[in-house]
């Protein structure tokens, strides 16, 4: 069975940074890929990021760019996420998702695989 658990979270002001972790077990890490979502109050989870089973490949929602960054470390089976430049509209919750299908620019989620997500509010 997949477990995920997301740390890193917390308050922030506008314009500073945190960084996301994801710890995994249950599964193969090494070969899944793996991604960030996030859902803030009253909105439907909307994808953040993702990274190939090897960290070769990265994608990010257009909003994210150049301001997040994933990355991952196989050997201790956690992914990150490093978010700068933070706004008060990226307050809301972070979830990880593991073993989605990347598959033409895009990240499938897979179901069941959601860790507890960790909160993240920044302030104005």
């Amino acid at each position: 069975q997949v477990q995920l658990v997301e740390s890193g979270g917390g308050l922030v002001q506008a314009g500073g940074s945190l960084k996301l972790s994801c710890a995994a077990s249950g599964h193969t890490f090494s070969s899944a890929a793996m991604a960030w979502f996030r859902q803030a109050p009253g909105k439907e989870r909307e994808f953040v990021a993702a990274i190939s089973w090897n960290g070769g490949r990265v994608y990010y929602a257009d909003s994210m760019k150049g301001r997040f960054t994933i990355s991952r470390d196989n050997a201790k089976n956690t992914v990150y996420l490093r978010m700068n430049s933070l706004r008060p509209e990226d307050t809301a919750v972070y979830y990880c998702n593991a073993d989605g299908l990347i598959s033409g620019g895009r990240y499938y989620p897979a179901a069941g695989h959601w860790g507890q997500g960790t909160q993240v509010t920044v302030s104005s």
